[in-house]
């Protein structure tokens, strides 16, 4: 089964996901730390626990868009549209309007990655509309 420039998308989105969450990770754990408000006492096993997660679930997305399934391919499209609230959050966080929720420079990278997922988003549905459900943009 031949990955097709949709799948192929979805496909390196995670994978740069999967590299972002790695790197965050190894060289600024504090962000896990204050998003999973984590309390006195608990291990890095924890932190640890929850990105294993993380990567199991990507595996599994990414298992559903190598195999076409449709409820997978609606999941991601209304997902990555939502990536749309990003913006302004972020936008808002760093103007300091809403309480931030981390560094800086995390807080615009979600933004951006939220622009990036409404763009995979509209070129998915490109290719629902000529060729149905995971076909090419």
């Amino acid at each position: 089964m031949a990955i097709n420039r949709s799948q192929g998308l979805v496909l390196g989105f995670l994978a740069a996901t999967v590299l972002a969450l790695l790197a965050i990770f190894a060289y600024a754990p504090f962000v896990y730390t204050g998003v999973l408000h984590t309390a006195l006492g608990q291990t890095p096993a924890d932190e640890i626990a929850f990105l294993t997660a993380l990567l199991v679930f990507i595996g599994f997305v990414g298992f559903g868009v190598v195999r076409r399934w449709r409820w997978m391919f609606w999941l991601i499209v209304i997902a990555f549209l939502a990536g749309f609230l990003r913006v302004p959050a972020s936008a808002l966080e760093l103007m300091r309007v809403v309480p931030i929720q981390g560094p800086s420079w995390y807080i615009a990278f979600q933004g951006v990655v939220g622009v990036i997922q409404v763009g995979i988003a509209v070129a998915l549905l490109i290719g629902y509309r000529k060729a149905g459900v995971w076909g090419p943009f």
